[in-house]
């Protein structure tokens, strides 16, 4: 699974609204967070919003409702943060409480299942010149064996969603950069 968001804007971008005018309330920047199955070729679930915490959990959690739970051997993202924080959110388990300890100390943890990686982009002159991988939760070997039994990757990318964001950009003028 691979998340991403990309970004638009509704009515007018939102260097140019005035948010103490009424009519330019609803106008400015609008993201749309998607998460895309790239075996199947698959939009699992889109939430359009403004790019915060909460419409990033929504899209975790409307992908996690879709799959009905069952674990994904990997998930992908940039360096969005809050897809983490989703993550944990979204999947945490209630960890099991010793003896004479307080339900509510007991930290939630997340399943072993559950590999997360991002992918780390160096960029000159506003191009990438290098991609580095970097493991969020789960564990390198497991990292590798969803690498291994993958169909369509052999390292951890999120090129699948950002060719569909692509496609996107090209069939919506809204979306369309440096307009």
């Amino acid at each position: 699974m691979q998340f991403d968001e990309q970004w638009s804007f509704v009515g007018k971008k939102q260097k140019h609204g005035d948010p103490s005018r009424r009519e330019d309330a609803r106008c400015g920047d609008c993201w749309d967070h998607v998460a895309f199955d790239p075996e199947h070729r698959l939009v699992v679930s889109v939430v359009v919003g403004k790019r915060t915490e909460a419409h990033a959990q929504q899209v975790v959690h409307e992908f996690r409702e879709r799959t009905d739970g069952r674990p994904i051997n990997l998930m992908t993202s940039d360096e969005y943060p809050a897809y983490a924080s989703a993550l944990t959110a979204v999947y945490a388990e209630p960890a099991s409480v010793p003896a004479g300890r307080a339900a509510s100390e007991a930290e939630p943890r997340l399943p072993d299942w559950l590999v997360d990686a991002t992918v780390h982009k160096t960029r000159e002159k506003h191009r990438v010149v290098k991609v580095e991988t970097r493991l969020v939760f789960g564990l390198l070997l497991s990292l590798a064996a969803a690498l291994l039994g993958s169909a369509v990757r052999r390292r951890v990318n999120t090129v699948f969603v950002e060719r569909v964001n692509g496609t996107d950009r090209g069939q919506n003028s809204r979306k369309v950069r440096k307009t």
